[in-house]
């Protein structure tokens, strides 16, 4: 069942500079978790991933539609899902916000037209 986040959970997960995320196998449990960059855009929070679509983590992730992320003290199990097309430039904003400071190269990886389709809004389920 999908909630919504509540402002400590988008506080402290939007303010954490890295997300461990885990997606789940048809089994249930969990794949290993992957350090990735995390946005937060209004009410909700946001993945990208740096190496495009065949990137093991995203394509997993996208195949299951669920699993489980931790940062800032926060462990929730999410439902991993494609955001409308009219977020992309407002993620984009937030990922220069935070993470600028780690140059052109490594930001541009996850900005832009071709960080769009890469992208998953991370729904907390109950």
């Amino acid at each position: 069942m999908i909630s919504t986040w509540n402002d400590d959970e988008l506080g402290r997960i939007g303010d954490a500079t890295e997300l461990q995320v885990a997606s789940r196998r048809t089994d249930g449990s969990l794949r290993p978790y992957v350090t990735i960059w995390v946005v937060r855009r209004d009410a909700d929070l946001y993945v990208r991933s740096a190496y495009g679509s065949d990137n093991p983590w995203f394509r997993r992730a996208r195949a299951s539609g669920q699993g489980r992320v931790c940062a800032g003290g926060i462990e929730r199990d999410v439902m991993f899902s494609v955001p409308p097309k009219d977020v992309h430039r407002g993620i984009d904003a937030a990922y220069h916000a935070k993470y600028d400071q780690y140059g052109p190269q490594i930001v541009g990886s996850v900005v832009g037209a071709h960080a769009a389709p890469v992208t998953l809004r991370l729904d907390p389920q109950n």
